[in-house]
């Protein structure tokens, strides 16, 4: 089970690499989108790490492959953008997927 992420920027990339974790750097919804698809349908890969940016460029996709599709995992990591809100984004989800609020 291999990681991949999919970063909107290269100084992610680079910290990623230097722990072993291949990935690309994507700038807008079309490639998030396209590139998200390629990586859900490689077997090889177990998780997949997103930084909150590009989450943000095409949230309704993720939401759909994170309830739907058992592999890999989506994982929002935080990148030099902030410290993210880690929290509010696993309410949210449980919110979305469960119709309740907590």
């Amino acid at each position: 089970m291999r990681f991949y992420l999919l970063s909107d920027n290269i100084d992610t990339l680079m910290g990623m690499r230097l722990a072993g974790i291949e990935g690309v750097v994507l700038h807008d919804a079309d490639q998030v989108e396209r590139e998200l698809r390629r990586v859900m349908d490689d077997p090889r890969i177990g998780v997949v790490l997103m930084t909150n940016k590009l989450i943000n460029l095409c949230p309704q996709l993720v939401y759909d492959l994170k309830l739907n599709r058992k592999k890999p995992l989506i994982v929002e990591v935080t990148d030099r953008h902030g410290a993210g809100q880690l929290s509010e984004a696993i309410t949210r989800y449980v919110r979305e997927a469960v119709g309740i609020s907590i």
